[in-house]
């Protein structure tokens, strides 16, 4: 039997072939960054993000969720190459499970715990001292705060009412949210009138207003440790250097963090 005969290529066709493998790729992985961040960070992040990637042409895909999630998702293997938590707890967590690379580690931000209600609440200027009845002030309402047995905003308010001897009254009121912007939407939405946010997510959302800001020796600081993962890309390193740097501290300030962290002396 006679096979048939194979045809050359057409110079046009094989010119196509040439161009087509010569020709640039569309991103790849490597070039993307996937970054876990405390659920607070989101409005401020963004913004960094998209000024890192404007200065750098590195994209940023960022997934916002309680820290205590985002921990248990790295553990089980996200695919995550930098680690925003808002407090040391959840840092310290992964990097006892030793899922981040330590010598990366740093604090990068500060921020505060503030009672709010929804915007045209008739409660303002309230002063928290010790001995204060805050759960007098829902009326028959709930107190909207993150999950206070895992959530760093939970927890933090937690150690507030409990130094100022509120936490008897307070607990059975308590209405939680996933996280924290959870616990802000709560009172946005006029599900309860009060709540315990950051100061920053206060700011950010316009159905709410400040009535009142916890003293800052009633619970332990609130800090945002960094880090890069053990598998982090090595464009990680940029990231965190980015994040750093006056361009970040700008935008985080703009938004009413306080920058724990400063630019590296190179």
């Amino acid at each position: 039997m006679i096979k048939p005969a194979i045809k050359p290529l057409s110079f046009a066709a094989a010119l196509f072939a040439v161009i087509a493998i010569a020709a640039p790729r569309p991103a790849a992985a490597q070039d993307t960054l996937t970054v876990f961040a405390a659920a607070s960070m989101k409005n401020a992040l963004d913004d960094a993000n998209a000024a890192f990637t404007k200065a750098t042409g590195i994209k940023v895909t960022a997934s916002y969720a309680a820290s205590s999630a985002l921990a248990k998702q790295i553990e089980s293997g996200a695919p995550a190459d930098v680690f925003i938590s808002a407090d040391l707890k959840w840092m310290d967590y992964v990097a006892d499970k030793k899922l981040i690379k330590t010598d990366s580690r740093y604090n990068l931000l500060g921020n505060r715990l503030v009672l709010i209600a929804g915007k045209d609440s008739k409660l303002a200027n309230v002063t928290i001292e010790p001995g204060f009845d805050i759960a007098a002030l829902a009326g028959d309402g709930r107190i909207a705060v993150a999950d206070v047995k895992a959530v760093p905003a939970g927890l933090y308010a937690k150690a507030a009412l409990e130094k100022l001897g509120a936490w008897a009254k307070v607990e059975p009121k308590l209405a939680m949210g996933e996280n924290v912007r959870a616990t802000l939407a709560f009172v946005a939405r006029g599900e309860t009138p009060i709540g315990i946010v950051y100061e920053t997510d206060a700011k950010v959302e316009p159905n709410v207003k400040i009535i009142a800001t916890f003293p800052d020796n009633s619970y332990p600081p609130v800090t945002y440790p960094v880090a890069a993962t053990t598998n982090a890309k090595p464009d990680a390193g940029k990231y965190l250097a980015f994040l750093r740097g006056d361009a970040a501290k700008a935008i985080f300030e703009k938004y009413g963090f306080s920058v724990l962290a400063s630019a590296k002396a190179s």
